[in-house]
């Protein structure tokens, strides 16, 4: 299974971007949450949000809450993460992840992980 993150890039404060990641290996993800996580220099990996395969269901960190969307498509086999109103502190590496046990916001609740792509929000 592989897992490839796109669509970071630089920006300014306030701006949109939207990061997709691309799953394959699979003939589905079924049962998975599609994650999303961030590593700010210096700093411990976070989580920012996760989509169910399944039903859409999502959930946000406190902090991105109302700015991030996450959305998915199942037949491409693909999830993204809109995120508007961006601010410095977005600043970080984005991971996709996909897993279907333990804690959601945490590392270890996930299987597979793509490669990250890095988000630049400059003031």
């Amino acid at each position: 299974v592989q897992l490839q993150a796109s669509g970071g890039g630089l920006v300014q404060a306030g701006d949109s971007l939207r990061l997709s990641c691309a799953g394959s290996g699979r003939s589905s993800f079924s049962n998975y949450r599609l994650a999303w996580f961030r590593q700010a220099p210096e700093k411990e990996r976070e989580f920012v949000a996760y989509i169910t395969w399944n039903v859409g269901s999502t959930v946000y960190a406190d902090s991105v809450k109302g700015r991030f969307t996450a959305s998915k498509d199942n037949a491409k086999k693909t999830w993204y993460l809109q995120m508007n109103s961006l601010k410095p502190d977005d600043t970080a590496v984005y991971y996709c992840a996909a897993g279907t046990s333990g804690m959601y916001d945490r590392s270890n609740g996930y299987r597979y992980w793509g490669q990250g792509t890095l988000v630049t929000v400059s003031s």
